[in-house]
């Protein structure tokens, strides 16, 4: 089955380092678990499905993947894909994504990175696409994943009440 349509998420709100301890460790906090559950109900709302949700093994991504999951109707899979890791692997996503055979991904993580694959995924590498925390890009694949998309949209928490 070829992926049509992508979904790149920012990790939601999360803690301070200090707080944490460690990056690795950061969780969400609640403020933050809360507006990107409501964007995700939103989004189900105007029409969105997602068959598949891929996520950073960093504690906050993983947090963020199983609170979309959780939150749509569907509650879609959610596998933990080392690319998505802080300096993400574009063309190592595409490729596991493509092995997964599913319509509508999304793939969770974090900032710089997700501006990046947004870009990249347009076909427009040099883009500046910022993504706040808890922020979702949607990309039409007409032709596959691979090729350049389109963006659709691109929504963040708190923007619509």
């Amino acid at each position: 089955m070829l992926t049509t349509r992508l979904f790149i998420i920012r990790h939601a709100v999360a803690e301070d380092l200090a707080d944490a301890g460690s990056d690795h460790a950061r969780r969400l906090t609640k403020k933050g678990r809360k507006a990107f559950a409501k964007l995700v109900r939103q989004l189900e709302e105007s029409g969105v499905e997602i068959d598949l949700v891929a996520a950073s093994p960093l504690v906050r991504t993983r947090e963020t993947a199983e609170l979309l999951a959780d939150t749509l109707s569907n509650h879609p899979r959610v596998e933990i894909v080392d690319a998505l890791a802080p300096g993400a692997d574009w063309q190592s996503l595409v490729e596991w994504t493509v092995q997964q055979g599913a319509a509508q991904v999304a793939w969770v993580g974090h900032n710089p990175c997700v501006g990046r694959l947004v870009a990249v995924t347009i076909g427009d590498g040099s883009a500046a696409i910022r993504m706040q925390k808890g922020a979702v890009a949607a990309i039409r694949l007409d032709d596959g994943l691979g090729q350049p998309g389109e963006l659709e949209w691109l929504a963040v928490p708190g923007l619509v009440d």
